[in-house]
């Protein structure tokens, strides 16, 4: 079972970072990112199968000498509320839940780090699992740059970039 999309660009410097903040989202210095599900129960899952109870993430492949995953994780922080359980404005399930799946030890501690950083700005506790990834399957097709594809695809009142 991988933890990394099959089909994700990479090179031999890359580094990956696995979230999900409700939808996806996009920043300076990644090389790929790939739609999917992730540490769910079910091999190679359907979006239909989220719907029952796993989780849609967005794995990121980028290049750390561009881009930071300290800035990766604050970006994360500030496009979605981290503070609410298995929601994200009116929509609700756990598939709307905050969470980080690293890919090891040593970016645990630094997202445990921005975590803190951030928990004052919001006033509220943040609730984001975090935890490491064990396994990824990339989502169907269709998923892959829905908003490109879908411009009136997705709105959600409370995702957008906070000056936190």
């Amino acid at each position: 079972m991988s933890t990394l999309s099959p089909t994700i660009i990479k090179d031999a410097s890359s580094k990956f970072i696995t979230v999900a903040a409700g939808k996806n989202y996009a920043n300076k210095g990644l090389l790929d990112a790939k739609v999917g599900f992730a540490n769910g129960i079910v091999a190679d899952p359907t979006y239909k199968r989220v719907c029952e109870g796993d989780t849609e993430f967005l794995q990121i492949s980028y290049d750390p000498a561009k881009v930071s995953l300290k800035e990766l994780i604050s970006f994360f922080y500030k496009i979605h509320d981290p503070t609410t359980v298995n929601s994200q404005g009116a929509d609700t399930g756990t598939q709307y839940r905050s969470a980080i799946f690293y890919h090891n030890e040593d970016d645990l501690k630094i997202i445990d780090q921005v975590t803190k950083e951030f928990e004052p700005k919001w006033g509220n506790k943040i609730v984001t699992k975090i935890e490491p990834i064990k396994n990824f399957y990339d989502a169907e097709d269709y998923h892959q740059l829905y908003l490109d594809k879908n411009p009136e695809g997705y709105h959600c009142p409370t995702h957008f970039v906070r000056d936190l």
